[in-house]
């Protein structure tokens, strides 16, 4: 095994636990007592039988750290953009693409696009990383194998991030870079897609797009997201230290006075009559499972296109930090739906 993929196979268990956790910013934010930090609940034995090797083993490895002590917010931020470039490179060996950075209505983006194609093309993907809204846990390893597998380049946006730059400044940028991208192509050769606080964003961004009286793109993609940040589903109130992390990421994305109950914070309370077709996906031992479904519903009940991919015995986003046939999968499905709505 290279040195790569070891550090891989070590810090993979460790992203979702550091890219939900606000624990830092709680310290940072708040001198008193620090705040006991919430860890996810041990791994439910047996795995199912249906897991690969390689997905079995990124689940089960983890640290011996002990998790009560997090690392600052800066480290946080050091370890993921490690990862992004180390996991981002080991993604490149399978999926060809070039990479650049710009900015795009005043906004930092990452322009990614399939080796040997075009730097410019009538249809794009506008990408909203994960990362909790605190760090950027996928605007590589997101988007690598899309822009591989469809041949449509990928503006993935570097919002800013909280807790230095709280709601509505990540929607505020992806609509400045939105706007831009009308300027060159039509609304229906745009999609939308996110994973985890990306996939709140997406969402986010259409009823933002609504209300300035914009085109809506022509799809858009949830992957394992809470589109609900007022009540807690099923699969967060299953686990006091996730309720604990959703309370926190309440705490630090929305401002003081911001109620979580605006459907420009938690979509699924307004309007998703008229959301192009929607791609939601998650997996069973995902955190946002029970929102992400619910998200899903929500668009059945408003007459929208949807469809919901689920996959089993798999953690939280899993395909933006696992190496494993079963991420392939997901890249591969989730590239099919956008690319099958795309220009429609």
């Amino acid at each position: 095994m290279t040195m790569a993929k070891a550090w891989i196979r070590r810090a993979a268990p460790l992203l979702p636990m550091i890219a939900m956790s606000s624990y830092a910013v709680a310290q940072s934010t708040a001198p008193a007592a620090p705040i006991p930090m919430p860890t996810p609940a041990p791994t439910m034995q047996p795995l199912p039988a249906t897991l690969s090797e390689q997905a079995r083993t990124a689940i089960t490895t983890g640290s011996t750290d002990n998790p009560n002590k997090m690392p600052s917010l800066a480290d946080q931020r050091k370890f993921i953009d490690q990862y992004q470039q180390t996991f981002g490179a080991l993604q490149r060996k399978k999926y060809a693409v070039d990479i650049s950075e710009s900015t795009m209505g005043g906004v930092k983006v990452r322009l990614i696009r399939k080796a040997g194609t075009p730097a410019t093309s009538k249809r794009v993907f506008l990408n909203l990383h994960g990362g909790g809204f605190v760090t950027d846990s996928g605007s590589l390893t997101e988007n690598i194998p899309i822009a591989a597998l469809t041949g449509v380049p990928v503006v993935a946006v570097l919002y800013r991030q909280a807790p230095e730059s709280p709601f509505p400044a990540q929607a505020d940028d992806a609509l400045a870079v939105y706007r831009e991208l009308l300027k060159t192509h039509a609304a229906k050769d745009i999609g939308i897609y996110g994973t985890s606080a990306g996939a709140i964003l997406g969402p986010e961004l259409l009823m933002r797009i609504r209300a300035a009286k914009l085109p809506m793109p022509s799809v858009l993609g949830v992957f394992s997201g809470d589109l609900d940040l007022s009540r807690r589903g099923d699969s967060i109130l299953a686990n006091k230290s996730y309720e604990m992390l959703a309370g926190l990421l309440n705490a630090f994305y929305l401002p003081k006075g911001q109620s979580a109950a605006d459907p420009m914070v938690s979509p699924i309370l307004g309007d998703l009559k008229g959301f192009p077709p929607t791609m939601c996906m998650t997996s069973s031992r995902d955190v946002f499972v029970s929102s992400t479904s619910n998200f899903c519903l929500a668009l059945e009940e408003a007459g929208v296109e949807n469809k919901l991919v689920s996959f089993d015995g798999l953690p939280h986003a899993f395909w933006a930090y696992i190496d494993a046939p079963e991420s392939d999968r997901a890249f591969k499905i989730q590239a099919r739906f956008l690319l099958g709505h795309l220009g429609r």
